[in-house]
């Protein structure tokens, strides 16, 4: 028995570390219930709670302790935003049946450049929930543990690591590994703040102690009074983060998705506003508060503080439990942004401005390069804020609401066009929406631009421009490679079978097919069905200019190029012992090294392949590209 091959090797240590590959058919029995896409998709929403009404307090705080005062009026307003919204999105819901996240509405509707700018404001806004809510989740650790602090950044990129393959085992297991967690954190919170309040109630009216040190982050003890209200509700509304996945998620649910979605989206609503409200109330009520600062030593956070003072003591086994609790929902939050990261990459992958294996699912049926890709970039980004989460918070929440202005605006475009039962109902609502993250924009660029908010401001139109440079190569590529007329053909026989990879019709593909039949024998042109719905198009295109030679379609049960291929190569070399092989992989070349990487080496992984076989060769033709 021969040695098995390194594909064949590395194909068994990926089906053993991720799990055996999921058939295309049963892409409808991986969707989740409303229970398990509640814990998937609302985790990133509800683990704010943990560090939105800090983030205010640390604004109000470098003023001066009656300033706290205001952060009662401020959640208010947060949670008025969070009621809003959540209601514009359920109006996106029932428009969108089939998913209708930012990127998808604002291309529909205000056009492919203005929904450009929403799957740029998304990606880096998935980007900095993995690194936010790590580093979060990172600081409660840390809360019960003073001594991790040094180790933030380790700590941080191990847990990144460990959420990607999470996710690349497959959504219906992430989903089921999220949930205890997620409703383990709404449980302990709602009953600490019971606790809390009751013991705050008993306790009375008391005289609260702030430490911190005023202006100790920037000269916010001599600004306007109303530039620090709106810096500090700019702060809280990274409460916000999260509500567009529900929508954009809508076929990750069990039939029927629009309902299952809708009911979601309101019960993360009601969840969130009230776990707020509830921590807004208590850090009212605490006879110290500290803010992140010299004079907090153990690195407490205002949760943290809040546990401590419900249970009576931070030893006691009840602010431990609420430690961990809220450590997972936090590190777990990260999960919306590798559900959605790389479903949007698929999105511009299909649309041309990623490469083309962005938007191929792998055979676990999740998009794994979207994954990996998600996964480096947060711990670049933990890495470089040395996962301290008060330097990665003035960073959040503009791409954020950026992808909610345009999605809201696109909507109201949406319900003029096309209109129907109750129309006016839902444009009110999504006019009013569009207008208020408008204006919640403009507050977070002005009051946060200076602290880390210019930083993202020009990350936008950077990804901008990379990825309609990409868009650019791709549209030069399809025009150089546009088929106007067939090349003249020879025919020759032999004991020779010559295979022709046909993944799309265009010159290259058809030089090649003259290349192809001026080898000696048999000529077959091979198609393996990556998209059923592409297929009909090809077959005509084929049957014009494909000079007569027959089409082999192939099916690929598991998305895979490869080994339906490989075991054609095997059948026929079963069917003739003798008979040579020549696999034919047509190659575009590009002048430019940078622009390489946009194509797939499909010939190299033939070759790895079928290295093994004898009569078996793999040729790569190359057309060149300008």
């Amino acid at each position: 028995m021969s040695a098995p091959s390194a594909s064949a090797w590395w194909a068994q240590f990926r089906k053993n570390l991720f799990g055996k590959p999921i058939a295309t058919s049963r892409a409808a029995h991986e969707r989740l219930s409303p229970r398990v896409g509640l814990a998937v998709f609302a985790s990133d929403s509800l683990s704010s709670v943990a560090y939105a009404t800090e983030a205010i307090l640390q604004v109000l705080g470098l003023v001066s302790a009656a300033a706290l005062g205001i952060q009662p009026w401020i959640s208010l307003a947060i949670v008025a935003l969070i009621a809003i919204i959540a209601t514009s999105y359920r109006q996106t819901i029932r428009a969108y049946p089939q998913g209708g996240g930012s990127y998808i509405v604002a291309s529909d509707n205000l056009g492919p450049r203005v929904g450009l700018v929403a799957g740029c404001a998304l990606l880096i806004d998935y980007i900095l929930t993995v690194a936010v809510s790590v580093a979060a989740g990172v600081a409660a650790i840390a809360s019960a543990f003073p001594s991790l602090h040094s180790q933030l950044v380790p700590i941080a990129i191990l847990i990144i690591g460990l959420l990607a393959f999470a996710n690349l085992r497959g959504i219906k297991e992430s989903g089921a590994l999220f949930s205890v967690p997620t409703y383990g954190f709404v449980l302990v919170m709602y009953v600490m703040l019971a606790l809390g309040i009751a013991r705050s109630v008993q306790a009375g009216p008391q005289v609260q102690q702030v430490l911190a040190e005023p202006g100790t982050l920037g000269s916010y003890a001599s600004a306007p009074f109303w530039f620090v209200v709106l810096r500090a509700f700019a702060a809280g509304c990274t409460a916000l983060t999260g509500i567009e996945a529900v929508s954009d998620g809508t076929q990750s649910f069990q039939k029927p998705e629009q309902k299952n979605a809708s009911k979601v989206l309101l019960w993360m609503a009601i969840i969130l506003s009230t776990l707020f409200l509830g921590m807004g109330y208590m850090v009212m009520h605490l006879p110290t508060v500290k803010l992140f600062s010299v004079k907090n030593p153990e690195f407490s956070t205002v949760s943290s503080q809040v546990a401590a003072y419900a249970f009576g003591s931070a030893n006691h086994p009840g602010f431990y439990t609420v430690q961990a609790f809220t450590a997972l929902i936090l590190l777990l939050a990260a999960n919306t942004a590798f559900a959605d990261f790389p479903r949007v990459c698929s999105f511009l992958a299909r649309d041309g401005y990623l490469p083309r294996y962005m938007a191929r699912q792998g055979d676990r049926l999740v998009f794994h390069n979207g994954i990996i890709v998600l996964a480096l970039a947060a711990i670049v980004l933990v890495y470089a804020f040395h996962g301290e989460l008060d330097q990665l918070l003035p960073l959040y929440a503009v791409g954020v609401f950026t992808a909610f202005s345009l999605s809201q605006s696109g909507m109201v475009r949406y319900w003029l066009r096309h209109q129907g039962a109750g129309w006016k109902a839902s444009l009110g609502i999504n006019a009013f929406g569009a207008f208020l993250c408008i204006c919640v924009l403009a507050i977070i660029l002005v009051t946060k631009f200076r602290d880390g908010a210019w930083l993202v401001t020009f990350m936008l139109p950077g990804l901008y421009f990379g990825l309609t440079a990409i868009k650019n190569r791709y549209q030069s590529v399809a025009r150089q490679q546009a088929v106007t007329e067939a090349p003249e053909a020879t025919v020759v026989s032999g004991n020779h079978i010559a295979l022709l990879l046909v993944p799309r019709v265009n010159r290259g593909i058809l030089n090649a097919l003259n290349y192809a039949r001026n080898l000696k024998g048999e000529v077959q042109a091979v198609h393996v069905t990556l998209n059923d719905r592409a297929l009909p198009e090809l077959e005509r295109q084929w049957q014009k200019y494909g000079q007569g030679v027959p089409l082999v379609v192939l099916a690929s049960p598991y998305r895979s190029l490869i080994e339906p291929l490989v075991e054609y190569v095997d059948r026929l070399r079963e069917a003739d012992p003798n008979c040579i092989i020549t696999v034919i992989s047509p190659e575009a070349h590009s002048r430019r090294w940078y622009q390489r990487w946009l194509s797939e080496n499909v010939g190299f992984q033939l070759k790895n392949a079928l290295q093994k076989r004898r009569n078996v060769v793999v040729a790569s033709p190359r057309y060149f590209l300008d």
